[in-house]
């Protein structure tokens, strides 16, 4: 039988992680659900958590075990969905239990809606909550899409849809899913619901922290491809600025 909803979740060495994601998961209100868990060549225990989780609950399907990169792990991971519904988690995030029967139903009640996102919190490595995601605050707009991925999480999106722009690209090795949204808002209606049902965890290890330059400039790509698309390119240009800044805090002494 067709489960209603898809989630994918690929992981590199998230065993720190991993078992607390897909127990968010398994303590989902809504049940009518498959997990598409991709090992992108892990050399820690997550394949073994992933397994363990496996063998408890049916709905998880491990795939992978070669080391491809993130690009392609999230494709061929998408390929294997069999839901009527697809969303994505990430393997150090975390869902609030209503988190797919919230959005499902929206999409179940509006055939026009082709994705809903919600709100997120920030936590920490320890997860501990540091507030609002700024991105989600940001009113939704197909224009100031744009300039502002406020579409970040949690994001469930009907599958047709999905299909019919194609899907994620490989191309873009991170910012996939900016580009994605980019052409689903040009294909069909979005909804935001606005309440906070993802966590969307901020460490070190974390792909926006590891590779945020080449996250830069694939975002940046992602923009001057929907300009294109959108027939933008002839009156306007888009021009990449990257800032850093300095952050100084006071030294504890631990000596004391």
């Amino acid at each position: 039988m067709q489960p209603l909803v898809t989630i994918v979740t690929t992981y590199y060495n998230r065993a720190g992680f991993l078992k607390e994601t897909l127990r968010s998961l398994q303590l989902q209100t809504m049940t009518d659900w498959e997990a598409i868990l991709w090992n992108d060549g892990s050399t820690d225990n997550s394949e073994e958590i992933a397994r363990e989780m496996a063998e408890m609950d049916s709905r998880f399907r491990i795939f992978g075990g070669e080391r491809i990169g993130h690009a392609q792990s999230l494709v061929r991971s998408c390929a294997e969905a069999q839901g009527r519904y697809i969303g994505v988690l990430d393997s150090d995030d975390l869902l609030e239990p209503s988190a797919l029967e919230e959005t499902a139903a929206v999409l179940e009640s509006r055939p026009e809606i082709g994705m809903v996102y919600t709100d997120h919190v920030v936590i920490d490595g320890n997860g501990q909550r540091r507030g609002l995601g700024r991105r989600c605050q940001i009113p939704l707009s197909k224009d100031r899409m744009l300039l502002d991925f406020m579409t970040f999480h949690f994001r469930l999106i009907r599958m047709k849809v999905f299909l019919q722009v194609g899907g994620f690209d490989e191309s873009y090795p991170l910012a996939m899913d900016y580009d994605l949204c980019l052409r689903l808002a040009e294909v069909t209606e979005i909804e935001h619901l606005r309440t906070p049902l993802y966590r969307y965890r901020v460490h070190r290890a974390s792909l926006s922290c590891q590779r945020r330059l080449e996250q830069i400039q694939c975002s940046y790509d992602a923009v001057v491809a929907a300009m294109k698309r959108r027939g933008l390119d002839r009156e306007y240009e888009c021009q990449l600025e990257v800032r850093s800044r300095h952050i100084i805090k006071k030294v504890t002494d631990h000596a004391g």
